[in-house]
């Protein structure tokens, strides 16, 4: 092709806002990049030019500028202006992905880890599970908080501490201590983007490639992905009626450097871990110097007396880190959470967090202090639980009057879902997916088992159903075509 046909067929739109002149240049570039225009071709004089384009000279000169101080293009007065030669030629693409550069061994790792992790890709429904009310939150106030700390910005709004906006660290901690009979101090917590980046900060730092890590059976998928990432060797711990059997994990795997659980409202079956399992699992982690990190993910949300004790709150020998979030108290899109560490391992996590974000928004941190300390948290968990446990007695109604013949429900004194099993033969993935088909959401219990997993962690087949998040009459409806599918209409 002709230099004067490349020129020509060059992209410019005059209606876009963009300057023809950064457009010329771009084009140009892109030319140069792909061999369009290869190595030493010598471009038409300028007034050739623009009359191919029918563009000025001034915009002609201006993308000849901004070429040449890139390097693109030689040239000089009275011997013309040249695709540099510097530039270097294009090789052929690579014809399939599989020649490109792969990614290293712990990038597989990574990517792979959380492949298993459902995300919400569709509209809220019924029974959306990990969802909370958010429409019960008070935007209008914490827009209001969020207003007033940008209108009087201050050296805070700079890079501040790794581990937090101390005042929300000092407040979480007077919280923690009164609800969930956490034993800390400010310095012992770091704030972070969500439970997640705290998973993925302790996976990361407190195991090696080849260590094991004791992981519940079934178990929440998310804590998982970050601990195959790190390299460790994941071993399944089945889950009973007292939560983690510590037992098992003693028998079988008394070596691991960590354990992951949910005491106080396991994933998914819904059951409290009990006192003589917590002491057994806080006895085996303090003689073989292990880690237990306690992901207390919904404990506000208990409709039967005061919430648990937290299991940090029995440990003597400073093993325990509690991992709390704000997303299912608040709403996930905040991306709040925190770590109460032991004190010998604060100082580490702080470390590590800056190496991961520098530090987590500020004033997101700034308004979450104010709206604590200005009462609205409290009042906040106060109607939401009250709500939450309306939706729940709905949920347990409707499944009492429709499917008590189908349907066996697990503990629901506390959290956002319901674990229900099935009293026939089902399969859980063709009963999931005609769910979807039919606009319904239905998590099946062996999601949340461990592939890997023996018969010691079978779980009977059944459901995990989301009711905080979906409206009363939806849940009805939900319930009614939960009926027509196990009973095959």
């Amino acid at each position: 092709m002709l230099v004067a046909d490349i020129i020509a067929a060059l992209p410019l739109e005059r209606a876009l806002p963009e300057p023809l002149f950064r457009q010329l240049y771009a084009a140009m570039k892109a030319a140069i990049l792909d061999g369009t225009l290869a190595p030493g071709t010598q471009l038409p004089p300028t007034r050739a030019f623009c009359a191919l384009l029918s563009v000025s000279r001034q915009t002609v000169l201006n993308a000849y500028a901004l070429l040449a101080a890139e390097g693109y293009l030689d040239g000089a007065v009275g011997r013309g202006t040249f695709v540099s030669r510097a530039v270097p030629v294009p090789k052929a693409a690579a014809a399939a992905t599989g020649l490109l550069r792969p990614l290293s061994a712990r990038g597989q790792d990574v990517v792979a880890a959380m492949q298993q992790v459902a995300f919400h890709r569709s509209a809220l429904r019924a029974f959306r599970v990990g969802m909370p009310r958010i429409d019960h939150f008070p935007f209008d106030v914490w827009n209001r908080l969020e207003a007033r700390r940008w209108r009087r910005p201050d050296h805070q709004f700079g890079y501040s501490d790794p581990a937090g906006f101390l005042p929300l660290r000092e407040l979480l901690c007077v919280y923690l201590q009164a609800s969930r009979g956490v034993r800390c101090t400010p310095q012992q917590i770091v704030i972070t983007s969500g439970s997640q980046q705290a998973l993925f900060l302790l996976s990361t730092i407190l195991l090696s490639p080849g260590d094991a890590a004791w992981m519940e059976s079934p178990g929440y998928r998310g804590a998982s992905g970050p601990l195959r990432a790190s390299g460790a060797r994941v071993f399944p711990v089945p889950v009973d009626g007292e939560g983690l059997d510590v037992a098992y994990g003693v028998a079988h795997c008394p070596q691991a450097k960590l354990a992951y659980v949910t005491p106080s409202h396991q994933m998914p079956l819904g059951v409290s871990m009990s006192l003589a399992r917590r002491l057994s699992l806080l006895d085996w982690a303090a003689r073989n110097k292990a880690w237990v990190v306690e992901d207390d993910y919904d404990s506000e949300y208990r409709y039967a007396g005061a919430p648990l004790a937290s299991l940090q709150s029995l440990d003597r020998a400073g093993c325990v880190i509690y991992v709390g979030t704000l997303s299912k108290v608040l709403f996930p899109g905040l991306r709040l959470g925190y770590m109460v560490a032991p004190p010998a391992l604060a100082d580490a996590l702080v470390q590590a967090k800056a190496v991961a974000d520098r530090h987590t928004a500020i004033v997101p941190q700034m308004a979450l202090a104010d709206f604590i300390a200005e009462g609205h948290f409290a009042r906040h968990i106060r109607r939401t639980r009250d709500s939450n446990a309306e939706r729940r007695d709905v949920l347990l109604r409707a499944l009492a009057q429709e499917l008590d013949d189908q349907l066996a429900c697990g503990p629901a004194d506390s959290g956002l879902e319901l674990c229900a099993y099935f009293r026939g033969a089902h399969d859980e993935d063709s009963v999931s997916r005609a769910g979807i088909e039919r606009g319904i959401e239905l998590r099946p219990l062996g999601h949340y088992a461990d592939p890997d997993a023996g018969p010691a962690c079978a779980t009977p087949a059944g459901l995990l159903l989301g009711f905080a998040a979906i409206k009363p009459d939806e849940i009805g409806h939900g319930v009614r075509v939960l009926g027509q599918l196990l009973r095959g209409r």
